[in-house]
């Protein structure tokens, strides 16, 4: 799966006329990822969350706001990237 990945990779690479279009292919890829990375780790946070809230049930609130400030550090800095992602393609 990788190997082929990487072989279309190659190919783009040497049928691109120039670097640019190599540029916004991989900046188009870092949204994409960093898309998908936040979705996992504010998921994986949610489910965590939810579990302790389970186990301890008197400490909703502390792990609740805690969850919250988690989940807007991480969009926060998926955001930041998708933006940057978005500057190259259209800069």
């Amino acid at each position: 799966m990788l190997s082929t990945i990487l072989t279309v990779l190659l190919q783009v690479a040497e049928g691109a006329a120039s670097g640019a279009a190599l540029g916004r292919m991989g900046a188009a890829l870092g949204a994409g990822l960093a898309a998908i990375g936040a979705g996992m780790g504010i998921g994986k946070i949610g489910a965590s969350a939810m579990e302790a809230i389970a186990r301890q049930p008197e400490a909703s609130g502390d792990i609740r706001s805690n969850m919250i400030v988690s989940a807007a550090l991480i969009e926060g800095v998926a955001f930041f990237a998708v933006i940057i992602c978005a500057l190259v393609i259209f800069a």
